[in-house]
């Protein structure tokens, strides 16, 4: 009878438990979650643009451009933070060995170039935002990520783009996308500064200008709850912009600006390393109710 080598099995088998070990770091590099999330904007932000759901090709490489290009950038980030992650995150893939530096930057360069090939798919104009988001972000994670704030802010700026990429994609730049896009930079601000709080030592040591390392954690969490704040506010002035905002869109972001709110308090009350790592993870629980909020407020049938 013919037997079978299992160590064989379990290299040839993916979803073996050996093949999901070796996979797990690449996927942390990428934060999946993320990725979800941004591409998610861009069917969002579509689906306004048009009133209506958009048609599979706008759906699916508008998606595909938004989660290819933030997992690039995602992972080239890692590549730059090799050295702060040391000290502050030793654990991550890359600073941890499990991901070499070779391989992250083959993995960043094809997510790139695909992710730069979908754009094209959705026409030039498409092309050269995707583009644009990628040198951006290139220029941050070489340079622009010592400067603190605007680091933070070109940071939020891509992460604010999907809205107005996903109204190119659809050829229709509806007045609400706009507003939706300073509500998420907004958001999206306050997390970046938040984030600083947890790094302050190994940003400190690199020369890396978060507000936390020059000014205190207190007063990094007093200005990202101030963003928060802000962002909440504004959310209630959607309607002045555009009044085919669908009704369903006010109970679902009061429950996210509700979240916002309770980020906030907890950041000012503790502007801990700990307290902001579980604010983090919030935030994109309030991010996400957010973008339903948007998705089903730009539908004006709803």
């Amino acid at each position: 009878m013919e037997t079978t080598n299992s160590s064989d099995d379990r290299r040839l088998n993916p979803t073996s438990p050996a093949s999901s070990a070796r996979l797990a770091p690449f996927l942390t590099l990428v934060r999946i979650p993320n990725c979800l999330m941004i591409g998610l904007a861009v069917l969002v932000a579509e689906t306004i643009g048009l009133g209506t759901l958009p048609n599979p090709t706008q759906a699916i490489f508008g998606f595909l451009t938004a989660f290819l290009l933030l997992a690039g950038t995602m992972v080239f980030n890692d590549i730059q933070d090799v050295q702060v992650d040391r000290v502050n995150s030793p654990n991550r893939p890359i600073p941890s060995g499990k991901v070499t530096i070779r391989q992250a930057y083959g993995l960043s360069v094809v997510f790139s170039a695909f992710a730069l090939l979908s754009s094209l798919v959705l026409g030039i104009l498409t092309f050269l935002t995707a583009l644009f988001a990628l040198a951006l972000m290139a220029y941050y994670n070489t340079r622009g990520k010592k400067t603190g704030l605007l680091g933070n802010v070109v940071v939020s700026f891509n992460v604010a783009l999907p809205f107005f990429f996903g109204g190119l994609a659809v050829n229709s730049l509806r007045p609400l996308l706009f507003i939706f896009f300073l509500l998420a930079f907004l958001a999206n601000t306050a997390r970046e500064v938040a984030k600083g709080i947890a790094d302050v030592a190994g940003d400190s040591s690199k020369g890396i200008m978060t507000i936390a390392v020059t000014q205190g954690p207190k007063r990094a969490a007093e200005l990202a709850a101030a963003f928060f704040v802000v962002a909440a506010l504004l959310s209630f002035l959607v309607p002045v912009f555009d009044q085919r905002v669908s009704m369903l869109y006010y109970p679902i972001v009061v429950v996210a600006d509700l979240g916002f709110l309770y980020s906030s308090y907890r950041l000012i009350r503790d502007p801990t390393a700990t307290t902001v790592r579980t604010v983090k993870s919030q935030v994109l629980v309030w991010m996400l109710l957010g973008l339903v909020g948007f998705f089903v407020g730009g539908i004006p049938a709803l």
